[in-house]
């Protein structure tokens, strides 16, 4: 497990204002990691580029206590919908998601066509040299 400092964002689930939960997120190496349980311990990974939506939702005892939930819609199988819940400053970390985001999609080179088309790995030439990617026949 990476050093905290080299986490992008770290929070524990809370309740009220406390953290005290054994439920906690982070964001390491382009991945938003979610770790849950004491004495059985489950880690859920997703990549950042796979994360299509972002909602915040805040009750009236979130704004006072300064939590609420960020839903993410994603295009994966497993998850399609993960709830960070009752995270403090939850409107900063949405700006954070989003930006991580669309940092993570420029840097592995994913445009939206990726995630609306359905498998499509059969016609992707990112480098332009004619050959797919995956199965390297001609296009």
């Amino acid at each position: 497990m990476a050093n905290e400092t080299d986490y992008l964002w770290k929070d524990r689930k809370h309740h009220l204002w406390f953290p005290l939960s054994f439920t906690s997120y982070y964001i390491e190496n382009e991945r938003l990691m979610i770790k849950e349980g004491f004495l059985s311990t489950t880690l859920e990974e997703t990549l950042l580029y796979r994360i299509v939506d972002l909602t915040l939702r805040q009750t009236l005892a979130g704004k006072l206590f300064g939590t609420g939930d960020i839903i993410l819609k994603t295009k994966v199988d497993a998850t399609p919908e993960i709830t960070l819940k009752n995270i403090k400053k939850p409107a900063e970390v949405r700006r954070l998601l989003s930006q991580a985001i669309e940092e993570s999609r420029r840097s592995s080179n994913i445009v939206g066509k990726e995630f609306y088309t359905g498998p499509s790995h059969e016609h992707m030439d990112l480098n332009d040299d004619g050959l797919c990617d995956f199965d390297h026949k001609p296009i």
